[in-house]
Formats: structure tokens, sequence, C-alpha cells
């Protein structure tokens, strides 16, 4: 929250979400908000593909959406149980399709210009510090995403 208020001056006009633990999104409020967006960001616990249906995802067609940032794969013991038993219903295959490279993969064929992931699990610290990082290149510097990108490379 902090960080979003620090940047909100920098920020388009709209920006739209869902913020906190308000609710869960649901399929028609994950599609609302990734076909009428020109960036996304997920920053959540787990993995990103674990909140979505993956036959919706596949379907879509999103080429306005330029930008997804997801700063996912943090783990809590809450989040984990939520997993664990959500993965017990679902394919190794399909388990597979939610991994970093696979999720960036689907969202690239979906019309997605440019995709920022993270590749393992991390804490919510470590993915506030990227966000901040972010950002700040992103919305202060007005650095493009490659060059953002080599600077949270360091």
């Amino acid at each position: 929250q902090e960080i979003l208020e620090k940047y909100h001056d920098l920020f388009t006009v709209q920006w739209k979400g869902v913020i906190g633990n308000m609710c869960a999104p649901s399929q028609a409020e994950w599609e609302q908000l990734l076909t009428s967006c020109s960036a996304f960001l997920f920053y959540g616990m787990e993995r990103f593909m674990s909140h979505v249906l993956l036959n919706w995802l596949v379907a879509m067609n999103i080429p306005k959406c330029r930008l997804v940032i997801l700063l996912d794969l943090v783990r809590s013991q809450q989040s984990y149980q939520r997993i664990a038993n959500s993965d017990l219903h679902k394919s190794c295959l399909r388990i597979a399709l939610e991994r970093p490279t696979e999720t960036a993969m689907l969202l690239s064929l979906t019309g997605v210009g440019s995709i920022v992931t993270t590749q393992w699990y991390t804490n919510l610290e470590e993915n506030a510090e990227r966000l901040e990082t972010l950002f700040e290149n992103l919305l202060s510097f007005g650095r493009t995403t490659g060059q953002t990108i080599h600077v949270l490379q360091k």
C-alpha cells in the first residue's frame, strides 16, 4: 500500500484492481482487468496461474496489455495449504503449466507484449523491494522495461 501511495501521482489516469485481501477476484474480474489494461501487476501469494483458469486464459486475446508484472511465488503456511489442496485435483501437466516460464509463454501467446516475472519462491519483503525498484525505474526515471530489468538483475 505504501508503494502504491508513493507512486500514485505517476500512474496514468486509471488505476483499477483489487488491493489487499478485500476479496478474491472472479474469473470474469480477472478477464475484465487483463483485457482493459495496458499494464497488469500481480503482487500476490503462490503462482499467478493458480488463481486463474487455464482454459479461460489460453482462449483470451489481450494485445492491448503491453506489460504484465508477476510478483508472485510468495509462500505462507496458509497459501501453501490452499495451493496443496488445489493441486490435488490437477494433473502434473496442468501444474507444470503454472511454472514461471510456462506462464510467460502462455501470456505471450495471448498477446501480452512483455512479461516480468519471478523465477523462484521468495518472500513478501523481497517482492516489495522488487516492486519499489520497478516503479522507481519505470515511473520515476522513465526507463524502458529492459533497462529496468537490468537494474533488477544487479
